[in-house]
């Protein structure tokens, strides 16, 4: 007993000893990283440098005097600092840090267990999710909406409302009316937040929420775990790769992109009006563009001239005979549909004082559009509507694509070679070997 109180004691001056040592290493090393542990009751001292230096096989030289106290106090065994094991703490390496950071860690909605309802997860709020979605059995399965947008958006109207025929309340429907079940269910949910991406194989899907700054970081990204999949993302505005569209023009797919219509086609008239205005300018200002001879472009075309008839006239008399309204279509307008109806709608606008004109557009600038032929249109309010295509989300999903990089689909609007996955709406389109034709991007062919 007498032999092991002197160890102890030699054994606490030792430990000391280390705890100057590392006060000394602390201030010649000041500002350089190095990681060090030390422990009163522990017969060892490690120190790992990442400064580099001569500081690594110092503290191994007192591990050796240590050593030979214990061999001059008659004291022997192997110690296990000489030979690191499994229970020797390991400072991480820095390419190890590096890896853990670089994987994402997602919260979220794990896989269903034994005895739960599947669950059924759809991306989008548009016609063909929300007709999926009012249809789809609640006491079978469980939902989950993820979109960007809270509320369907009856597009036909939206031009109406641009002008004020239609308030923006009239042509918007919640998606939780439209499936009570989001709201109400206990394990079904709506996201507010944008897909980034799918993982089939692990059946989950990846999100970012739309952020505001509310959040506790930017950003915010969650994961989802399905049984079965229903894309129905829609589509995007088809801009050619024409310089200056998506700074420049309006498009009219939106209850947000109506109420920016209205906002300037509103402005414009108001600023027509002040003093100082050159009769240039008011033509400019009070001259409206629409490019596409479409259902949206021909549907905006005839709601703008009859606003400028009714209530342009009697409301903004000072320049009322400067507004004007133009449709420029590379080919035909509406050429999609019959020949009498093309012709009628050509009559109407015409007789409306909508002015008809063939071009292609090469250039859109701030204040005015540069066509095929050199000629140059200046504008006021410019509204772009020339159809539709792939979103650069479905662009992005390694899956079959049909003609137009939609998503590919057999008869049963599923994805082949991928398990419990569906396309719907205009993200959609029938492959090749189905021998069926690409459907337009209409309601009418839900």
């Amino acid at each position: 007993m007498a032999l092991a109180r002197i160890a102890r004691a030699n054994l606490r001056r030792s430990g000391s000893a280390f705890g100057n040592y590392a006060s000394e290493m602390d201030l010649l090393c000041e500002g350089r990283s190095y990681t060090s542990k030390f422990s009163s009751k522990s017969p060892y001292y490690h120190v790992n440098s990442k400064a580099g230096g001569n500081l690594s096989y110092i503290p191994y030289i007192k591990e050796q005097n240590l050593m030979n106290l214990f061999s001059l106090r008659g004291i022997s065994g192997t110690p296990y600092y000489q030979h690191p094991s499994a229970n020797t703490e390991r400072a991480p390496e820095e390419s190890e840090l590096e890896v853990e950071q670089d994987e994402p860690k997602y919260a979220g909605l794990e896989a269903t267990k034994l005895g739960e309802k599947p669950r059924v997860v759809v991306l989008g709020t548009g016609w063909a999710a929300c007709r999926f979605l009012k249809g789809l059995d609640t006491r079978i399965y469980d939902v989950v909406c993820i979109s960007p947008r809270n509320h369907m958006v009856f597009t036909p109207l939206l031009a109406s409302t641009c002008v004020g025929t239609l308030e923006f309340r009239s042509v918007a429907e919640p998606v939780s009316r439209i499936q009570k079940a989001l709201s109400k269910d206990p394990n079904s949910y709506f996201f507010l937040a944008s897909c980034t991406g799918i993982d089939t194989n692990k059946h989950e899907v990846y999100c970012e929420a739309v952020n505001n700054g509310g959040l506790p970081r930017e950003p915010y990204q969650f994961k989802v775990a399905y049984d079965k999949l229903v894309i129905a993302a829609g589509a995007e505005p088809l801009t050619f790769g024409i310089q200056g569209v998506k700074e420049h023009a309006f498009f009219l797919r939106e209850v947000n992109h109506a109420q920016d219509i209205r906002k300037r086609l509103l402005l414009n008239l108001m600023l027509s009006e002040n003093p100082g205005i050159s009769e240039e300018e008011k033509k400019r200002l009070l001259h409206c563009v629409v490019i596409g001879g479409g259902p949206t472009g021909v549907e905006f075309s005839g709601e703008l001239s009859d606003f400028i008839m009714r209530d342009v006239h009697e409301r903004y008399t000072h320049v009322k005979d400067y507004v004007r309204v133009t449709l420029i279509e590379a080919n035909e307008i509406l050429s999609s549909f019959d020949v009498s109806l093309r012709q009628y709608a050509i009559r109407h606008l015409t007789k409306s004082g909508v002015h008809l004109m063939k071009g292609v557009v090469k250039e859109v600038h701030p204040k005015s559009i540069v066509l095929s032929d050199g000629s140059v249109v200046p504008y006021g309010l410019l509204v772009w509507s020339t159809g539709v295509g792939p979103s650069e989300f479905v662009k992005t999903l390694n899956l079959p694509k049909s003609p137009g990089g939609r998503i590919g689909v057999d008869e049963w609007l599923r994805v082949p070679s991928v398990e419990d996955v569906f396309a719907l709406g205009d993200c959609a389109g029938f492959l090749e070997q189905t021998k069926r034709p690409v459907l337009p991007a209409l309601a009418q062919v839900l």
